[in-house]
Formats: structure tokens, C-alpha cells, sequence
């Protein structure tokens, strides 16, 4: 499968390097679409539980599967030779994952080391006078657990290599017959991994790392102003506390109230940080402009006229102040629909106002400076201007738009794609191994790449357990579903498994990341290491490759 596309061996050098960038660039704006998408999802809360434990880690290997998979079709003997491409990515992207990125997110989301338990302290996020190696990340029981299944994931590399290390020989279809069984054998263990890594994580839908990451893209999309708080937040509120709702005694913005811990606990964990953005003079209490400006952020403002009325309804104990326990009360009052009387502010067709926390630094109120133009951000009506359940319908459309499109891009440009990555590796009198393990995840790992500097850099436990699995949960993916892909190409097509030395480089990258993700915590110096892991993993290979392995 593939698009009509210019044969790479018919272009100048010029020519190879713009379709390698142009193909680079569909992949990786195709992987963007596909990590986007199924972001989408995850504010859908029927969905969320699927999407995050099996969705996301699969369409998120789709991209390194199908050029591992174009890699090994065609003419037999011309397939043989572009296995190599597909390997590169293999260890390209599983090593890159557990390295680079991995590296990163120590360094982006190292705090200081208490001086007594030498375990990370959060409360202290200020490094300025810490070492690298008295400063780091804490490693959770989740992701300890990750790295378990990582390292048990990797026994189909042992399977294949059994036969690989024995067999002696170039020829392909000597080599393919003594590793047929052997390859599906392989098979059959990479499918039970796939399946049973699926499993798992479909068990595991509601712990503590899947329910971070609805929470995070939630957050995000409430700081972009790409949704309504009640229509980010209405069906997550249903599921956790069902249609009800979440108070334990009835109340209205007047009443007392008291909200269910579970309400709280969410409604806390989704709107803290956005309490204390706004609260620009760090007081612990919004003032009554800046709800105003939460409000209109939020897509829930009230008209300016009316704001007097709605604080004093939510300041219950009077002192002109807004707490943190009666905002998150307000917030829950929004949401259940207490304000649906109440018009958006630049309710104007076409165009939602997003307001700035310089109007109120500036000690502005809720609409000066509208007219200036540099203080407003105009944001897309697709969402906002819909109800919960309008937004909802409309996520989905979006999200399964962005699934299809992405998919249908990788299956496409991927074939193409190799060809031009083994053309490059011709012409650069490399072998194609290396030229894909160093471009091919430049393609179609970036978002991954990208989201775990996102989490890393807030500096919590939390967040961190979040970018960290999601790391490991892509090698696991990649030494089941991806290795299952070439296990089937070597049985069914006849080819020879002849990468010993790559293999030891992936197997042996897995095992030093997953002994050292068992422990506690991670020190910043140690995640230098894990960076430099990557370019030292090829000379490695050159290394081994240099004194006869395969």
C-alpha cells in the first residue's frame, strides 16, 4: 500500500533530501494528528477509560509499525534489504524513548533532595543551589510496575535470537528456514504480550496515572479556551459521582453545601493551578475582578453589571473574598447549571472574548482595553459556543476526524518513506540501519517527545509518573505489537532475522532503564547518563557490528 510517489533512485541529491523532508513532515504531522485526536477522547468520559489504556498506546505505535511493516514487503530479495530500515526505526524509537526524552524529563522535572531522607522533595522546587546529584525525580509504584512489564515485554527479542546467534551463513533462504519456527514462536509470544499488555492497561483504565492524564489534557484545554468549564466538566462529573450529583446535602450558591470528597478531590485537582494563575497577588483569595476574568476564561462569564450580584452570592462568609473551598463550590454551582441564566461575556457571532491576567494585573476591570486589540485572543467558536452535551458531540466528530486522517496518512506516506530512507543509506554508503535509527523517530515519535516535556516540566510526583509511563508503556507496545509485525514478516515472507547486534542494543537499553526505574527516586546525574545512552547505543552496534556480529 502506498501513494503514486517519485522514485527516489531517479532524483538528484537535492531532489532525495526534499522528498526525505516533505515525507518526514506528513509522518510527523500525521502522528501529531493521531496523538491529538486521541487527546480529544480522553474528554469524553464514556470513552476516556478505552482511550487511555488501549487506544492511545496503539494508534501511538501505528506510525513506527506501518514503516516497519512497509520495510519488509515487495520483491523478496529487495524486501530483505529494507528490513534494515524497519529495524533502525524499531531501535531507533524504542531507544530514543527510553533515553532522550526519558533524560529530559530528570533534568525538566528534578526538584532538591531532602537533606535528611535524600528522597525528592516537591515542596521545594526551587534547584538553584542543588547538584546533579542531589537533585531529582521521585519514581512511583506506577511506574516501577511499567518498567517490570518493559523488561518482561523484551523475551521475544531472546526467542528469535536464538536460532540468529547459530545459524551461519548469507544466504537468505538457508538463514529463513532454520529461524522459520523460531519466528512464529516469536509470534505467538509478541501477540500474547500485545494482548495481554491490552488487558492490563483496560484493568488498570482507572488508576491513578490514566486518571492524571484525563485530568491533564482537561487543564489544557480549559487554559487554551478551547472549552466551556461545564462542558469540560459536566459528563467527567457525572462519571465520577453519576447523575445526582455531588453534593452530600442539597445546596445553591446561598446554602451551605458541603461536595462529595470525590467531586472535590476532582474539581481541586483540574481547577488549583488556574486558582492560584489568577490570584496575581498571591494572596490565597480571588478578588472579585479577577473572577470575573476566571469566569470569562472559562467561557462562563457573567455581563459586568451582573458580577456584583454573583460574588456576593458566592463570598458566603462576607469578608470580599473569594476562598479556594467557595471557588471550587462556585465552580460545581456553574457547572450543574446554577448560571444558565446568565449570558457570556462577547457573546458576538462568530468570535468568543478570552480576557488576560494583565487586565487585572494592570488593575483594569473585567472589559477595559477590550477595544485595543492587544489584550484579547480571539478563540475558536466550535467548541464554546455549544452546550456540554453540544461540545461533546462535537469532540468526537473532531477527534475521530483527526484518528482517520492521521491513520490514513501514515499507511500512505510510510511506504514511500522507506524507500527514500534506504536510497539515502545508498547513497551515503551507510547502512540503512543507522540512517532510520537516527530519522525515523524524528518522524513519528516527536508528540511523545513533546507531551512528556509538557508533564515533566510542572515538577510534581504526579506529573512525572505521567510522562515516565507513558515512555515505557511505548517501548512495551513497541516489543509486542511492532516486533510482532517483523516476527510475521520473517515467518510468512521467508526472511532472515540477521540483527544481532541490534538486538542486543534494544534488549540491553531496556534492562539498564527498567533496573534503574525500579528504584525510588532518579538523580538528576543518572538521568545525564540515560541521555547519553542514545548515542552511545550506536556505537555500540558499530562496535559489535565492527568485530563480526551481524
Amino acid at each position: 500500500m502506498g501513494i503514486p510517489s517519485i522514485n527516489a533512485e531517479e532524483v538528484g541529491a537535492t531532489g532525495l533530501i526534499w522528498l526525505l523532508l516533505s515525507y518526514g513532515y506528513v509522518l510527523f504531522s500525521a502522528s501529531n494528528l493521531i496523538s491529538e485526536g486521541s487527546d480529544l477522547l480522553l474528554l469524553v468520559p464514556s470513552l476516556a477509560g478505552l482511550v487511555g489504556s488501549v487506544v492511545l498506546p496503539l494508534l501511538g505505535a501505528v506510525p513506527d509499525g506501518a514503516i516497519m511493516l512497509f520495510s519488509g514487503l515487495g520483491d523478496v530479495e529487495k524486501a530483505q534489504e529494507t528490513l534494515s530500515v524497519g529495524v533502525g526505526a524499531l531501535a531507533g524509537s524504542t531507544i530514543m524513548l527510553l533515553t532522550v526524552p526519558w533524560g529530559l524529563c530528570v533534568l525538566k522535572g528534578r526538584v532538591q533532595f531532602g537533606l535528611i531522607d535524600n528522597e525528592p522533595d516537591y515542596k521545594a522546587k526551587d534547584t538553584s543551589a542543588s547538584t546533579l546529584s542531589t537533585s531529582g525525580v521521585a519514581l512511583s509504584s506506577s511506574i516501577n510496575h511499567g518498567a517490570r512489564i518493559m523488561m518482561i515485554t523484551t523475551l521475544p527479542y531472546f526467542l528469535i535470537q536464538v536460532p540468529a546467534f547459530f545459524v551461519t551463513g548469507t544466504n537468505r533462504q538457508t538463514v529463513s528456514s532454520q529461524e522459520h519456527n523460531w519466528a512464529l514462536g516469536g509470534f505467538i509470544l509478541c501477540s500474547t504480550f500485545f494482548i495481554g499488555y491490552m488487558f492490563t492497561q483496560i484493568k488498570d483504565s482507572n488508576d491513578e496515572a490514566h486518571k492524571l492524564k484525563r485530568m491533564a489534557v482537561i487543564k489544557e484545554s480549559l487554559k487554551k479556551g478551547a472549552m466551556s468549564l461545564r462542558g469540560a466538566l459536566a459528563s467527567e462529573m457525572k462519571s465520577v459521582v453519576g447523575e445526582n450529583g455531588g453534593m452530600n446535602e442539597t445546596s445553591n450558591l446561598k446554602g451551605t453545601g458541603i461536595l462529595s470528597p470525590e467531586v472535590t478531590k476532582m474539581l481541586k485537582g483540574v481547577l488549583g493551578e488556574a486558582f492560584k494563575n489568577y490570584d496575581t497577588n498571591k494572596s490565597g483569595f480571588l478578588t472579585k475582578d479577577e473572577l470575573g476574568l476566571v469566569l470569562a476564561d472559562f467561557h462562563e462569564a457573567v455581563p459586568a453589571h451582573e458580577l456584583d450580584d454573583v460574588f456576593d452570592d458566592i463570598d458566603k462568609d462576607g469578608n470580599g473574598q473569594i476562598s479556594f473551598d467557595e471557588f471550587i463550590l462556585a465552580c460545581y454551582n456553574i457547572i450543574t447549571g446554577k448560571f444558565d441564566d446568565a449570558p457570556v461575556v462577547g457573546d458576538t457571532p462568530g468570535k468568543n472574548r478570552r480576557a488576560s491576567v494583565k487586565h487585572i494585573v494592570a488593575g483594569n476591570m473585567l472589559n477595559e482595553g477590550a477595544d485595543d486589540g492587544e489584550e484579547e485572543e480571539v478563540m475558536p467558536e466550535e467548541f464554546t459556543s455549544l452546550s456540554p452535551d453540544e461540545q461533546q458531540s462535537a469532540i468526537k466528530r473532531k477527534a475521530f476526524t483527526m484518528l482517520l486522517v492521521g491513520t490514513a496518512l501514515v499507511l500512505l506516506f510510510s511506504d514511500p518513506m522507506v524507500e527514500v530512507l534506504s536510497e539515502v543509506a545508498k547513497r551515503a554508503n551507510i547502512p540503512a540501519f543507522y540512517v532510520s535509527f537516527i530519522l525515523a523517530p524524528l518522524a513519528s515519535n516527536a508528540s511523545e517527545v513533546i507531551a512528556s516535556q509538557y508533564y515533566a516540566a510542572k515538577k510534581t510526583r504526579k506529573t512525572i509518573t505521567v510522562a515516565l509511563t507513558a515512555l515505557e508503556g511505548a517501548a512495551s507496545m513497541n516489543n509486542s505489537f511492532c516486533l510482532a509485525i517483523f516476527m510475521a514478516l520473517i515467518y510468512f515472507r521467508g526472511l532472515a532475522w540477521q540483527f544481532s547486534a541490534e538486538t542486543i542494543s534494544i534488549v540491553l537499553v531496556q534492562v539498564v532503564i527498567g533496573t534503574l526505574a525500579l528504584k525510588g527516586h532518579m538523580s538528576a546525574f543518572t538521568g545525564m547518563i540515560v541521555l547519553a545512552m542514545f548515542p552511545l547505543s550506536v556505537v555500540f552496534v558499530a562496535t559489535l557490528e565492527f568485530f563480526g556480529m551481524d
